[in-house]
Protein backbone atom coordinates (compact mmCIF):
# COMPACT_ATOMS: atom_id res chain seq x y z
CA UNK A 1 0.00 0.00 0.00
CA UNK A 2 1.10 3.12 -1.00
CA UNK A 3 -0.18 6.88 0.25
CA UNK A 4 1.30 10.15 -1.43
CA UNK A 5 0.73 12.82 1.04
CA UNK A 6 0.60 16.58 -0.83
CA UNK A 7 1.33 19.37 1.54
CA UNK A 8 2.27 22.92 0.54
CA UNK A 9 3.86 24.34 3.52
CA UNK A 10 7.66 22.99 4.57
CA UNK A 11 7.04 24.84 8.00
CA UNK A 12 4.93 23.37 11.33
CA UNK A 13 1.81 25.06 11.63
CA UNK A 14 -1.08 23.47 12.88
CA UNK A 15 -2.02 21.50 9.81
CA UNK A 16 1.62 20.40 9.33
CA UNK A 17 2.01 19.45 13.12
CA UNK A 18 -1.41 17.23 12.65
CA UNK A 19 0.02 15.57 9.40
CA UNK A 20 3.40 14.41 11.27
CA UNK A 21 0.93 12.63 13.78
CA UNK A 22 -1.03 11.12 11.09
CA UNK A 23 1.75 9.88 9.87
CA UNK A 24 3.69 8.66 12.97
CA UNK A 25 0.18 6.95 13.40
CA UNK A 26 0.36 4.76 10.62
CA UNK A 27 3.90 4.33 10.44
CA UNK A 28 3.46 2.33 13.54
CA UNK A 29 0.42 0.69 12.61
CA UNK A 30 1.24 -0.62 8.90
CA UNK A 31 4.84 -0.49 8.81
CA UNK A 32 4.80 -2.52 5.51
CA UNK A 33 3.38 0.69 3.71
CA UNK A 34 5.15 3.33 2.11
CA UNK A 35 4.35 7.01 2.93
CA UNK A 36 5.29 9.46 0.56
CA UNK A 37 5.15 12.79 1.66
CA UNK A 38 5.30 15.95 -1.40
CA UNK A 39 6.19 19.53 -0.45
CA UNK A 40 5.63 22.58 -2.05
CA UNK A 41 8.65 24.02 0.10
CA UNK A 42 11.63 22.85 2.11
CA UNK A 43 11.42 23.42 5.92
CA UNK A 44 11.31 21.20 9.43
CA UNK A 45 8.51 19.58 8.20
CA UNK A 46 10.94 17.69 6.06
CA UNK A 47 13.31 16.28 8.63
CA UNK A 48 10.56 15.69 11.12
CA UNK A 49 8.92 13.36 8.14
CA UNK A 50 12.01 11.70 7.15
CA UNK A 51 12.54 10.78 10.83
CA UNK A 52 9.43 8.92 10.86
CA UNK A 53 10.94 6.89 8.05
CA UNK A 54 8.66 8.83 5.31
CA UNK A 55 10.17 9.78 1.69
CA UNK A 56 10.33 12.87 1.26
CA UNK A 57 9.64 14.92 -2.21
CA UNK A 58 10.60 18.44 -2.75
CA UNK A 59 8.98 20.04 -5.74
CA UNK A 60 8.86 23.63 -4.79
CA UNK A 61 6.04 25.99 -5.37
CA UNK A 62 7.30 29.03 -7.20
CA UNK A 63 6.96 32.07 -6.04
CA UNK A 64 3.83 33.79 -7.41
CA UNK A 65 2.22 30.51 -6.25
CA UNK A 66 3.33 30.45 -3.02
CA UNK A 67 2.05 33.62 -2.57
CA UNK A 68 -1.02 33.57 -3.87
CA UNK A 69 -3.99 33.53 -1.38
CA UNK A 70 -7.17 34.98 -0.68
CA UNK A 71 -7.73 35.38 2.89
CA UNK A 72 -6.61 39.23 3.52
CA UNK A 73 -6.69 40.16 -0.49
CA UNK A 74 -9.12 42.77 -2.08
CA UNK A 75 -11.14 42.10 -5.36
CA UNK A 76 -8.77 43.86 -7.42
CA UNK A 77 -5.76 42.34 -5.44
CA UNK A 78 -6.65 38.71 -5.80
CA UNK A 79 -7.24 39.36 -9.40
CA UNK A 80 -3.58 40.72 -10.16
CA UNK A 81 -2.23 37.72 -7.56
CA UNK A 82 -4.40 35.20 -10.40
CA UNK A 83 -2.72 36.95 -13.39
CA UNK A 84 0.76 37.05 -12.16
CA UNK A 85 0.59 33.64 -10.71
CA UNK A 86 -1.56 32.18 -13.77
CA UNK A 87 1.43 30.56 -15.72
CA UNK A 88 3.59 29.38 -12.91
CA UNK A 89 0.45 27.24 -11.86
CA UNK A 90 0.26 25.78 -14.97
CA UNK A 91 2.99 24.59 -15.19
CA UNK A 92 3.71 23.21 -11.44
CA UNK A 93 0.85 21.11 -12.49
CA UNK A 94 2.27 19.86 -14.82
CA UNK A 95 5.48 18.82 -12.93
CA UNK A 96 3.27 17.77 -9.95
CA UNK A 97 1.15 15.72 -12.62
CA UNK A 98 4.31 13.71 -13.63
CA UNK A 99 5.78 13.72 -10.39
CA UNK A 100 2.63 11.47 -8.93
CA UNK A 101 1.84 9.78 -11.61
CA UNK A 102 5.44 8.26 -10.96
CA UNK A 103 4.78 7.53 -7.71
CA UNK A 104 1.83 4.85 -8.43
CA UNK A 105 -0.30 5.94 -5.29
CA UNK A 106 -3.23 3.89 -4.50
CA UNK A 107 -4.20 7.07 -2.69
CA UNK A 108 -3.84 10.36 -2.44
CA UNK A 109 -4.17 12.28 0.66
CA UNK A 110 -4.04 16.48 0.37
CA UNK A 111 -3.43 19.28 2.41
CA UNK A 112 -4.38 22.67 2.50
CA UNK A 113 -6.29 24.69 -0.38
CA UNK A 114 -3.59 24.84 -3.13
CA UNK A 115 -2.55 21.06 -3.00
CA UNK A 116 -6.46 20.30 -2.55
CA UNK A 117 -6.97 21.73 -6.03
CA UNK A 118 -3.63 20.31 -7.36
CA UNK A 119 -4.34 17.03 -6.28
CA UNK A 120 -7.89 17.16 -7.96
CA UNK A 121 -6.28 18.25 -11.49
CA UNK A 122 -2.94 15.55 -11.04
CA UNK A 123 -4.45 12.60 -9.47
CA UNK A 124 -3.71 9.18 -12.18
CA UNK A 125 -6.65 7.92 -13.62
CA UNK A 126 -9.29 7.34 -10.84
CA UNK A 127 -6.99 7.21 -7.82
CA UNK A 128 -8.54 7.67 -5.11
CA UNK A 129 -8.31 11.34 -3.00
CA UNK A 130 -8.93 12.59 0.40
CA UNK A 131 -9.16 16.47 0.74
CA UNK A 132 -7.76 16.83 4.41
CA UNK A 133 -9.65 20.00 5.69
CA UNK A 134 -8.36 22.47 8.73
CA UNK A 135 -9.91 25.68 7.40
CA UNK A 136 -13.16 27.08 6.69
CA UNK A 137 -14.03 26.97 3.27
CA UNK A 138 -16.80 29.15 2.73
CA UNK A 139 -14.62 32.53 4.45
CA UNK A 140 -12.38 31.92 0.94
CA UNK A 141 -13.57 33.29 -1.62
CA UNK A 142 -11.39 31.73 -4.23
CA UNK A 143 -10.63 28.42 -2.90
CA UNK A 144 -14.34 27.66 -2.07
CA UNK A 145 -15.48 28.28 -5.67
CA UNK A 146 -12.34 26.50 -7.25
CA UNK A 147 -12.78 23.66 -4.65
CA UNK A 148 -16.92 23.49 -5.30
CA UNK A 149 -16.04 22.86 -9.56
CA UNK A 150 -13.33 20.50 -8.44
CA UNK A 151 -15.23 18.61 -6.10
CA UNK A 152 -15.92 15.65 -7.99
CA UNK A 153 -12.14 14.71 -8.26
CA UNK A 154 -12.39 14.28 -4.61
CA UNK A 155 -13.82 10.04 -2.76
CA UNK A 156 -14.21 12.10 0.63
CA UNK A 157 -13.23 15.30 2.69
CA UNK A 158 -11.76 14.50 5.97
CA UNK A 159 -12.72 17.62 8.27
CA UNK A 160 -10.49 18.59 11.53
CA UNK A 161 -13.64 19.17 13.65
CA UNK A 162 -17.55 19.06 13.66
CA UNK A 163 -17.59 22.78 13.21
CA UNK A 164 -15.32 22.70 9.70
CA UNK A 165 -17.22 19.24 8.46
CA UNK A 166 -20.36 21.47 9.07
CA UNK A 167 -19.26 24.25 7.16
CA UNK A 168 -18.17 21.83 4.19
CA UNK A 169 -21.47 20.29 4.26
CA UNK A 170 -23.14 24.15 3.57
CA UNK A 171 -20.94 23.84 0.29
CA UNK A 172 -20.49 20.49 -0.97
CA UNK A 173 -23.57 18.35 0.52
CA UNK A 174 -22.90 16.10 -2.39
CA UNK A 175 -19.39 15.52 -0.86
CA UNK A 176 -18.72 12.62 1.76
CA UNK A 177 -17.18 14.16 4.98
CA UNK A 178 -15.80 12.62 7.61
CA UNK A 179 -15.16 14.21 10.71
CA UNK A 180 -11.74 13.11 12.25
CA UNK A 181 -10.46 15.34 15.16
CA UNK A 182 -6.28 15.94 14.97
CA UNK A 183 -3.96 13.88 17.60
CA UNK A 184 -1.13 14.43 19.07
CA UNK A 185 2.07 12.50 20.96
CA UNK A 186 1.34 12.13 24.50
CA UNK A 187 4.72 10.99 25.15
CA UNK A 188 6.46 14.36 23.77
CA UNK A 189 3.77 16.35 24.99
CA UNK A 190 3.75 15.64 29.01
CA UNK A 191 3.97 17.32 32.14
CA UNK A 192 7.57 15.92 33.00
CA UNK A 193 10.55 17.40 30.86
CA UNK A 194 12.92 19.96 29.33
CA UNK A 195 11.99 23.79 30.01
CA UNK A 196 12.79 27.01 27.86
CA UNK A 197 14.45 30.11 29.33
CA UNK A 198 11.63 32.28 27.55
CA UNK A 199 13.20 35.04 29.20
CA UNK A 200 16.47 34.76 27.65
CA UNK A 201 15.10 33.92 24.45
CA UNK A 202 13.33 36.93 24.61
CA UNK A 203 16.07 39.16 25.93
CA UNK A 204 14.48 39.93 29.00
CA UNK A 205 16.02 40.09 32.23
CA UNK A 206 15.43 37.11 34.40
CA UNK A 207 11.62 37.44 36.16
CA UNK A 208 11.26 37.85 39.88
CA UNK A 209 10.40 35.01 41.51
CA UNK A 210 6.99 34.24 41.99
CA UNK A 211 6.49 35.70 38.83
CA UNK A 212 3.26 33.70 37.02
CA UNK A 213 4.68 33.61 32.94
CA UNK A 214 1.14 33.58 30.20
CA UNK A 215 1.84 32.76 26.69
CA UNK A 216 0.40 32.83 23.78
CA UNK A 217 2.22 30.25 21.21
CA UNK A 218 1.20 30.80 17.58
CA UNK A 219 1.72 31.76 13.96
CA UNK A 220 1.78 35.37 13.44
CA UNK A 221 -1.67 34.45 11.18
CA UNK A 222 -3.43 37.93 11.86
CA UNK A 223 -6.47 36.55 13.15
CA UNK A 224 -4.43 34.32 16.09
CA UNK A 225 -4.93 36.87 18.30
CA UNK A 226 -1.48 38.39 19.37
CA UNK A 227 -3.32 41.76 19.64
CA UNK A 228 -5.81 40.75 21.95
CA UNK A 229 -3.50 38.63 23.92
CA UNK A 230 -1.22 42.30 24.42
CA UNK A 231 -4.46 44.48 24.76
CA UNK A 232 -5.77 42.37 27.57
CA UNK A 233 -1.91 42.00 29.02
CA UNK A 234 -2.37 45.90 29.31
CA UNK A 235 -5.80 45.96 30.64
CA UNK A 236 -4.02 44.48 34.48
CA UNK A 237 -3.08 46.42 36.73
CA UNK A 238 0.74 46.77 36.97
CA UNK A 239 1.32 45.33 40.27
CA UNK A 240 -0.10 41.97 39.02
CA UNK A 241 2.68 39.48 39.16
CA UNK A 242 2.77 38.35 35.41
CA UNK A 243 5.31 38.42 33.08
CA UNK A 244 3.77 37.65 29.17
CA UNK A 245 5.33 35.69 25.90
CA UNK A 246 4.43 36.14 22.27
CA UNK A 247 5.99 32.79 21.06
CA UNK A 248 6.47 31.67 17.50
CA UNK A 249 7.05 33.70 14.54
CA UNK A 250 5.72 34.22 10.65
CA UNK A 251 5.92 30.92 8.67
CA UNK A 252 3.69 31.12 5.98
CA UNK A 253 4.18 33.42 2.26
CA UNK A 254 1.26 33.79 1.07
CA UNK A 255 0.70 37.84 0.93
CA UNK A 256 -1.26 39.93 3.51
CA UNK A 257 -1.69 36.86 6.25
CA UNK A 258 0.34 37.70 9.04
CA UNK A 259 2.05 40.07 10.91
CA UNK A 260 5.56 40.48 11.23
CA UNK A 261 7.42 40.52 14.97
CA UNK A 262 8.38 44.55 14.51
CA UNK A 263 4.28 45.24 13.94
CA UNK A 264 3.79 43.34 17.09
CA UNK A 265 6.56 44.52 19.16
CA UNK A 266 5.48 48.43 18.24
CA UNK A 267 2.18 47.62 19.29
CA UNK A 268 3.63 45.91 22.91
CA UNK A 269 5.54 49.45 23.26
CA UNK A 270 2.29 51.58 22.40
CA UNK A 271 0.88 49.28 25.12
CA UNK A 272 3.71 50.21 27.88
CA UNK A 273 4.39 46.35 27.68
CA UNK A 274 8.37 46.24 26.42
CA UNK A 275 9.00 44.85 29.89
CA UNK A 276 6.09 42.95 30.51
CA UNK A 277 6.00 41.03 27.26
CA UNK A 278 8.95 38.83 25.16
CA UNK A 279 9.18 37.77 22.09
CA UNK A 280 11.07 34.11 21.90
CA UNK A 281 10.66 34.20 17.97
CA UNK A 282 9.87 30.55 16.27
CA UNK A 283 10.63 27.68 18.75
CA UNK A 284 11.37 24.35 17.42
CA UNK A 285 10.73 22.41 21.02
CA UNK A 286 6.69 23.45 21.61
CA UNK A 287 6.25 20.75 24.37
CA UNK A 288 9.24 22.71 26.20
CA UNK A 289 8.01 25.91 25.84
CA UNK A 290 4.32 25.13 27.07
CA UNK A 291 5.78 23.21 30.16
CA UNK A 292 7.38 26.82 30.77
CA UNK A 293 4.37 28.54 31.19
CA UNK A 294 1.91 28.36 33.86
CA UNK A 295 -1.04 29.49 31.64
CA UNK A 296 -0.87 29.15 28.01
CA UNK A 297 -3.84 31.55 26.31
CA UNK A 298 -5.58 30.43 23.14
CA UNK A 299 -6.65 34.15 21.35
CA UNK A 300 -7.86 33.59 17.97
CA UNK A 301 -9.89 36.28 16.65
CA UNK A 302 -12.24 33.96 14.15
CA UNK A 303 -13.59 31.07 15.19
CA UNK A 304 -10.60 28.32 15.00
CA UNK A 305 -10.89 25.29 12.78
CA UNK A 306 -9.63 23.15 15.38
CA UNK A 307 -6.64 24.75 17.65
CA UNK A 308 -4.07 22.54 18.05
CA UNK A 309 -2.30 24.40 20.98
CA UNK A 310 -5.28 24.04 23.15
CA UNK A 311 -4.61 19.95 23.20
CA UNK A 312 -0.97 20.36 23.29
CA UNK A 313 -1.27 22.75 26.38
CA UNK A 314 -3.63 20.19 27.91
CA UNK A 315 -1.38 17.59 27.53
CA UNK A 316 1.29 19.29 29.06
CA UNK A 317 -0.52 20.07 32.19
CA UNK A 318 -1.13 23.38 31.70
CA UNK A 319 -4.30 25.69 32.68
CA UNK A 320 -5.70 27.00 29.59
CA UNK A 321 -7.93 29.95 28.11
CA UNK A 322 -8.98 29.56 24.83
CA UNK A 323 -11.61 31.45 22.75
CA UNK A 324 -14.78 29.41 22.76
CA UNK A 325 -15.98 29.23 19.47
CA UNK A 326 -15.56 27.04 16.14
CA UNK A 327 -13.84 23.76 16.31
CA UNK A 328 -11.87 25.16 19.49
CA UNK A 329 -14.48 24.84 21.85
CA UNK A 330 -15.50 21.71 20.85
CA UNK A 331 -12.18 20.60 22.33
CA UNK A 332 -12.74 21.43 26.33
CA UNK A 333 -15.64 22.20 28.76
CA UNK A 334 -15.38 25.73 30.19
CA UNK A 335 -14.66 25.51 33.91
CA UNK A 336 -14.25 21.65 33.46
CA UNK A 337 -10.84 21.44 32.18
CA UNK A 338 -9.97 25.26 30.47
CA UNK A 339 -11.67 28.03 30.61
CA UNK A 340 -13.58 30.15 27.90
CA UNK A 341 -13.81 33.52 26.69
CA UNK A 342 -15.54 34.94 23.54
CA UNK A 343 -13.17 35.77 20.61
CA UNK A 344 -12.02 39.24 20.01
CA UNK A 345 -13.00 40.03 23.75
CA UNK A 346 -9.71 41.15 25.37
CA UNK A 347 -11.76 42.45 28.28
CA UNK A 348 -12.99 39.08 29.06
CA UNK A 349 -9.67 37.83 28.21
CA UNK A 350 -7.78 40.10 31.10
CA UNK A 351 -10.36 38.61 33.73
CA UNK A 352 -9.54 35.32 32.98
CA UNK A 353 -5.59 35.63 33.10
CA UNK A 354 -6.37 37.44 36.18
CA UNK A 355 -8.92 34.84 37.73
CA UNK A 356 -5.91 31.93 37.21
CA UNK A 357 -3.10 34.25 38.27
CA UNK A 358 -5.01 35.15 41.57
CA UNK A 359 -6.00 31.20 42.03
CA UNK A 360 -2.87 28.46 42.14
CA UNK A 361 -5.41 25.54 42.88
CA UNK A 362 -7.75 26.50 40.11
CA UNK A 363 -4.25 26.61 37.16
CA UNK A 364 -3.81 22.79 39.01
CA UNK A 365 -7.15 21.71 38.77
CA UNK A 366 -7.62 22.55 35.09
CA UNK A 367 -4.62 21.45 34.20
CA UNK A 368 -4.76 17.73 35.38
CA UNK A 369 -8.48 17.62 34.48
CA UNK A 370 -6.71 18.98 30.77
CA UNK A 371 -4.08 16.49 30.71
CA UNK A 372 -7.14 13.62 31.58
CA UNK A 373 -9.12 15.05 28.38
CA UNK A 374 -5.84 14.89 26.01
CA UNK A 375 -5.12 11.30 27.38
CA UNK A 376 -9.05 10.07 26.74
CA UNK A 377 -10.05 11.98 23.64
CA UNK A 378 -6.42 12.88 21.50
CA UNK A 379 -4.38 10.34 21.65
CA UNK A 380 -2.08 9.64 18.51
CA UNK A 381 -3.09 5.76 18.02
CA UNK A 382 -6.82 6.03 16.98
CA UNK A 383 -5.48 8.07 14.13
CA UNK A 384 -4.51 5.20 12.36
CA UNK A 385 -7.77 3.27 12.50
CA UNK A 386 -9.37 6.07 11.75
CA UNK A 387 -7.95 6.40 8.73
CA UNK A 388 -7.65 3.01 7.40
CA UNK A 389 -11.71 3.13 7.74
CA UNK A 390 -11.28 6.49 5.12
CA UNK A 391 -8.99 4.63 2.84
CA UNK A 392 -11.12 1.25 2.89
CA UNK A 393 -14.16 3.29 2.26
CA UNK A 394 -12.93 4.74 -1.00
CA UNK A 395 -11.22 1.69 -2.31
CA UNK A 396 -7.98 2.28 -1.83
CA UNK A 397 -7.49 -0.71 0.86
CA UNK A 398 -9.39 -3.81 -0.82
CA UNK A 399 -9.50 -6.09 2.17
CA UNK A 400 -7.51 -6.28 5.78
CA UNK A 401 -4.41 -6.64 4.14
CA UNK A 402 -2.29 -4.00 3.32
CA UNK A 403 -1.48 -3.84 -0.04
CA UNK A 404 2.20 -4.11 -1.42
CA UNK A 405 3.49 -2.68 -4.54
CA UNK A 406 7.54 -2.46 -6.16
CA UNK A 407 9.40 0.94 -5.10
CA UNK A 408 8.72 3.73 -8.04
CA UNK A 409 11.64 5.96 -9.24
CA UNK A 410 10.52 9.55 -9.50
CA UNK A 411 11.44 10.53 -13.31
CA UNK A 412 9.67 14.35 -12.85
CA UNK A 413 12.31 16.67 -13.38
CA UNK A 414 12.85 19.50 -10.83
CA UNK A 415 12.10 17.18 -8.42
CA UNK A 416 14.63 16.17 -5.32
CA UNK A 417 14.25 12.40 -3.71
CA UNK A 418 15.60 13.00 -0.09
Amino acid sequence: MRVVYLNPCGQLGGAETSLLEILASLRAAAPDWELWLVLGEDGPLAEEARSLGVRVLLEHFPPALARLGDSQTGPLALLAQLARAAVASVRYKIRLARVVKSLHPDVIHSNGFKMHLLGAWTRPGRTPLAWHIHDYVSTRRLASRLLCLSQRASNVAIANSQSVAADLRTLMPDLPIVPIYNAIDLDRFSTAGTKLDLDSLSGLPPAEPGTIRVGLLATFARWKGQQVFLRALARLAPEVPIRGYIIGGPIYQTNGSQWSRQELEEQARSLGLERKVGFTGFVRDTPAALRSLDIAVHASTAPEPFGMVIIEAMACGKAVIAAQAGGASELFTDGENALGHAPGDEAGLARQILRLVDDRELRERLGKAGRRAAETHFHGKRLAQELLAVYRKVGAIPDDSPSTAPTPQPTAAGSEVC
